[in-house]
């Protein structure tokens, strides 16, 4: 690899990983916010989902707002969004303060979600996109598995609202990341050729384009069965199985492991045997694994190792998934990248907050709620893989 593209993975990593950063750190905290706050179970979860539903909806905006204005101007705006609405949410008094507090947060961190999308289909195409989007996903993947461990960390030492102070700290060093070493990959004369009604058309076009949607519910289905995971996790496992703050961590991280650990054979494998056949045997692999899981509870094997295990061997099956479908849908929309990513984002977003919300209608205080989520999202995966990606 050349000195230039592991920089741009490094660095596009690291910008990817502020949203993630902010919904991971935080999650072995939800119990403790709750009690703090006086708030259930539920309007905790509301936290969580005005973020995740702030990162669906402005990816709307900075998508095109890139294509016109270059990559770099939406990145400092998103930053400076997000690090207002960390030192707000370490402030909150109460929940609802919080929860929308979350939201604001959540738009700031969702251009960095949309962007680095964008740079990576501006810089490269085909296989070596892939390679740049699994190389970017290993530096990407210091959030799911150390952010978990530092938020618990934090919240035992100095409480709950320390993992905000720190989720600020990350905003500023990424303003610093893209002052200093990002470079503009959207020319001048390409951003003339766009517009916002020209965007809006793009997402006309895009929304008839069946290929291309049957790829981003791929994808969205795939994130929404680990917002289900996300909102739940916490719960079914410190409080349910009476697992620690910081042994929750651990769990987490291993899970986030397992995906990482294979996003990163999706290049040689795509090499070898082809995207589309790579993407329907994971599918596969994904939903008989997340079924057997759901069977298993059903027929009350509520056992903490059975869970693990499985969501384990999954969530390895899903890291081939989500990183390859994104590049299949982005692959023929080079010249409105910016504008394809952030409606990938939004559907995507907006399909894991409607499955947290379905989710968080049956908790219990068991995990088989959570399970079911899981399974069926892990299922949709199947069936769009089926009518998209056909042999």
């Amino acid at each position: 690899m050349t000195t230039s593209f592991l920089r741009a993975a490094l660095i596009l990593g690291l910008l990817s990983a502020i949203g993630p950063f902010a919904i991971d750190m935080y999650l072995p905290a939800l119990p403790a916010i709750g009690q703090a706050l006086g708030a259930p179970i539920g309007a905790v979860q509301g936290s969580l989902m005005a973020f995740f539903i702030a990162l669906g909806v402005g990816q709307l905006i900075y998508g095109p707002a890139s294509d016109m204005l270059g990559r770099k101007p939406p990145l400092y705006f998103g930053l400076g969004l997000f690090a207002l609405g960390s030192v707000g949410c370490a402030l909150a008094p109460d929940i609802h303060t919080l929860i929308a507090l979350r939201f604001v947060q959540g738009l700031g961190a969702c251009a960095c979600t949309v962007v680095p999308r964008a740079i990576v289909r501006d810089l490269y195409t085909g296989h070596e996109a892939l390679r740049l989007m699994s190389t970017l996903m290993l530096v990407f993947s210091v959030s799911p598995i150390l952010a978990p461990l530092a938020g618990s960390l934090l919240t035992e030492a100095l409480g709950w609202r320390s993992a905000f102070w720190f989720m600020l700290g990350a905003g500023l060093v990424g303003l610093v990341l893209i002052g200093l070493y990002v470079t503009e990959t959207r020319p001048v004369g390409a951003r003339r050729q766009s517009s916002w009604a020209q965007s809006f058309k793009g997402y006309a076009t895009l929304l008839r384009d069946r290929h291309f949607v049957g790829l981003v519910f791929i994808g969205a289905f795939g994130i929404a069965s680990f917002f289900a995971y996300l909102a739940n996790s916490s719960f079914v496992l410190i409080e349910h199985y009476g697992l620690s703050p910081r042994q929750y961590s651990v769990v987490f991280a291993a899970n986030a492991a397992s995906f990482i650990g294979m996003s990163q054979l999706t290049s040689r494998l795509s090499r070898r045997f082809g995207m589309k056949p790579m993407v329907r045997l994971a599918a596969h692999g994904y939903a008989g694994i997340m079924a057997l899981l759901l069977l298993l509870f059903s027929l009350g094997v509520d056992a903490l190792p059975v869970l693990l295990v499985l969501l384990f061997v999954g969530y390895g099956f899903l890291g081939l998934i989500i990183p390859t479908s994104a590049i299949l849908a982005l692959e023929d929309h080079g010249a409105m990248a910016g504008t394809a990513s952030a409606l990938m984002g939004t559907l995507q977003f907006a399909t894991g907050a409607v499955v947290m919300a379905l989710t968080g209608l049956f908790v219990d205080g068991t995990g088989l709620p959570m399970v079911a989520g899981i399974a069926c999202s892990a299922a949709m995966v199947w069936l769009f893989v089926r009518k998209t990606l056909r042999r």
